[in-house]
C-alpha cells in the first residue's frame, strides 16, 4: 500500500452494513475489515477522506421522489466508526460541493471525514467522469479497499482512479488481500484442491462451475442445484428446487468434470421436509428417490460424512454456497458441518477460502471466520473474480 504521509487520502471504503428499525449497526464486520487501511494512512502522518455507498437510495426513494436520507445517510455510522478507529471521525453532508471541498482542504495529519452516501449522486452509479473527477479533487492519492464493489464501474470505485498516477494509486489491504487470496485458490494452489459449490441454482454458478473444472481436483455440489443435477441423471426429486432448463448444461458439465479427470461429489441423500418451512414434517431420503410431496432442503448424514472425508484431505479449499436452507435451523446442519470440516483442515495446514455471500454469512453465525485463512467480504465480486471476469475496480488501480 502506498505511504500517505502528509498527504489527503481518498479511500473508497465498504461500509454498506445492515442497520436495525433505529438505524444501529447490526453487523459490523465489513466496517472493522477497513480499519487497518484507515490507520495505516494515519500512522503514515497522512488524514483520511473516506468514500462508501449505503444501500440503494436511488431505487428506492419516498413517494414523492425525494431520496430517503434518514434511511440511507451514513451519519448512522458515524459513531461507531469513531469508537472503532479511535478518532473523532467528522462528517460531511455531502459527497461532493463546497463543503467537502472545505473539510477536505481543513484536514490535518490524522484527520478522517466521511462523505455522504455516494450513491446519493445520480453519476456514482453511472460511472460518471465529471462526478469523478469532482471526488479526485478532494485529495492527493486514491486507495480502493472495497472488494464488495469491485465488479461495478461506478465513479468512486473505479473511474476516479484515472485521475490519479500509478505512484498515487493502490489497493488497501483487504482489497489486496482479496486479490491475494484469490489468485493462490485459482494460480497457485497446494493439491489436492477442492472446490466446495452450493446455492440455489445452476444458472448462478454456471461459469464458476465451468471454470472450476479446469483446475480442480475435486468438486462438491450441494445445495438447491444439486436437485437439478439429479434430475438429469434420470432421479425423482419430488417438489424439490430444479431448473429443468438446466438439465442438458449439468449432464455436460458433468461429462466435462469426467473428461477432466475432476472427482465430483453430489449429494447421496438428504433431508426432506413435506413443505418448505423449519417447522414442516422431515425424514431422509436417497437422492434420486424423493416422493411426489417432498422437497430436498438439507443434504443428508451419508452425503456430509463423505463430503467431509474429502475436505480433509484436501491441501487447498474454495467454497462458495450453502448445501441447504441453512436460514432454517432444522435445515442448516449440512452447512454447518461443512463449516467446521473446512476449519479442522485449516487448522490442519490446508488453505481455505470462503467466497463470500451465504457462506461467509455461515462461518460468521458459527463464530468460525477466524478458523479459516479467509472469508471474502465480496459475494458478487468474488464469484465474479473467481469466474475468471475482470474487475473494473482491481483494472483500474493495475493499470
Amino acid at each position: 500500500m502506498l505511504n500517505a504521509a502528509g498527504k489527503r487520502a481518498l479511500i473508497r471504503v465498504d461500509f454498506n452494513v445492515p442497520l436495525d428499525s433505529e438505524y444501529n449497526i447490526t453487523d459490523d464486520t465489513r466496517i472493522l475489515a477497513a480499519v487497518p487501511t484507515i490507520k495505516k494512512v494515519l500512522a503514515d502522518g497522512g488524514s483520511a477522506i473516506l468514500m462508501s455507498h449505503l444501500g440503494r437510495p436511488l431505487k428506492e426513494k419516498l413517494p414523492d421522489g425525494s431520496l430517503d436520507v434518514q434511511k440511507f445517510t451514513l451519519r448512522h455510522i458515524v459513531p461507531h466508526l469513531s469508537e472503532v478507529l479511535g478518532v473523532d471521525v467528522r462528517f460531511c453532508p455531502e459527497t461532493v460541493g463546497p463543503k467537502a471541498r472545505a473539510l477536505a482542504e481543513s484536514l490535518q495529519p490524522g484527520d478522517v471525514i466521511l462523505l455522504e452516501n455516494t450513491r446519493f449522486a445520480a453519476g456514482e452509479e453511472k460511472g460518471d467522469e465529471t462526478f469523478a473527477k469532482q471526488l479526485a479533487e478532494l485529495g492527493d492519492v486514491y486507495i480502493n479497499d472495497a472488494f464488495g464493489t469491485a465488479h461495478r464501474a461506478h465513479a468512486s470505485t473505479a473511474v476516479m482512479a484515472q485521475y490519479f498516477a500509478p505512484a498515487e494509486k493502490s489497493f488497501g489491504f483487504l482489497m489486496d488481500k482479496e486479490v491475494v487470496s484469490a489468485n493462490k485458490v485459482l494460480h497457485n494452489p497446494e493439491r489436492p484442491l477442492t472446490a466446495i459449490v452450493g446455492g440455489a441454482k445452476v444458472s448462478d454458478k454456471i461459469l464458476l462451475l465451468d471454470r472450476l473444472l479446469d483446475s480442480v481436483d475435486n468438486l462438491i455440489i450441494g445445495g438447491g442445484m444439486a436437485y437439478t443435477f439429479a434430475k438429469a441423471q434420470g432421479g425423482n426429486i419430488g417438489n424439490s428446487i430444479c431448473e429443468v432448463d438446466k438439465t442438458d448444461l449439468a449432464l455436460e458439465l458433468l461429462q466435462k468434470g469426467r473428461d477432466k479427470g475432476v472427482n465430483i461429489y453430489l449429494p447421496t441423500d438428504n433431508k426432506i421436509a413435506d413443505g418448505f418451512s423449519n417447522d414442516a414434517a422431515t425424514r431422509f431420503a436417497a437422492t434420486g428417490s424423493i416422493p411426489d410431496g417432498w422437497e430436498g432442503l438439507d443434504i443428508g448424514p451419508e452425503s456430509i460424512e463423505a463430503f467431509g472425508k474429502v475436505v480433509l484431505a484436501s491441501k487447498t479449499i474454495l467454497w462458495n454456497g450453502p448445501m441447504g436452507v441453512f436460514e432454517f435451523e432444522n435445515f442448516a446442519h449440512g452447512t454447518k458441518a461443512m463449516a467446521e470440516y473446512v476449519a479442522q483442515a485449516t487448522k490442519n495446514g490446508a488453505y481455505s477460502l470462503i467466497g463470500g455471500g451465504d457462506s461467509v454469512a455461515a462461518v460468521n453465525q458459527m463464530g468460525l471466520a477466524d478458523d479459516v485463512s479467509h472469508a471474502s467480504t465480496g459475494g458478487g465480486a468474488m464469484l465474479e473474480y473467481l469466474e475468471g471476469k475482470i474487475l473494473p475496480g482491481i483494472a483500474a488501480i493495475q493499470e
